[in-house]
């Protein structure tokens, strides 16, 4: 896994987003399963689907022989399941704006490593945060900032195409990604201290990925430059 992440570093190359379209589609595919979905079958769905912290967190306290159960694999099914498409599609644009960029720097590998074990961490991190919680977590929001933290330890120098409301109109303008994202992330924190129990989840989510999603690009800039 490092070695082509290296490779692709230290050549730059340009790898088409696939990954990226592919969680896409299938985040669409899974909220168009559910709108199809009777009340009932919707709230089974995200039963099943869904990340209980509760249950996760005894689990984790029986020890490795119960990490078998089936259930744990919600930490991972619980990304790509939304109940609308304002969540979705919410999630759907920082995946774009921050995702193809990362894909392009690390590839296929690199990409879904992040997304995938940075939003499945982060689950298990609000599991152990609020042990206690019955109500069921989705969405991929904890993934998409690891993806969000990665973007930032890989290009902390970038500038990020915004338009910026100045009186009646938008001005376009180039601001750096430290200034986005670290205002977005000081938000994120603001939320998890002051905001109320059912939005502190969110928040925590956001969090744990964003800080797992740096941490791998740091780790993944130190690896290249050892190997160059």
């Amino acid at each position: 896994m490092s070695q082509g992440i290296v490779t692709n570093w230290s050549e730059n190359r340009t790898n088409p987003p696939f990954v990226t379209v592919g969680i896409s589609l299938l985040c669409i595919f899974a909220l168009l399963v559910y709108t199809g979905l009777s009340p009932v079958m919707q709230q089974a769905m995200i039963e099943v689907g869904g990340m209980q912290p509760s249950h996760l967190s005894a689990l984790l306290e029986q020890g490795s022989s119960a990490w078998w159960d089936i259930s744990l694999f919600s930490i991972v099914s619980a990304l790509f399941i939304h109940a609308s498409w304002l969540h979705l599609l919410g999630n759907l644009a920082y995946l774009w704006v921050f995702g193809i960029k990362v894909e392009q720097r690390l590839g296929a590998s690199g990409i879904s490593l992040i997304f995938l074990l940075g939003g499945a961490l982060a689950n298990v991190i609000v599991a152990l945060r609020l042990p206690t919680l019955d109500t069921p977590i989705i969405g991929a929001s904890g993934a998409v900032s690891a993806v969000v933290g990665a973007y930032l330890g890989l290009f902390p120098g970038r500038r990020i195409g915004l338009f910026l409301p100045l009186g009646l109109y938008l001005q376009f303008a180039r601001v750096p990604a430290l200034l986005v994202i670290g205002s977005w992330f000081t938000l994120q924190l603001l939320y998890t201290v002051f905001g109320p129990i059912n939005g502190a989840v969110a928040w925590w989510t956001h969090l744990a990925g964003f800080a797992l999603g740096l941490s791998f690009a740091l780790i993944a800039r130190a690896l290249a430059q050892v190997r160059a």
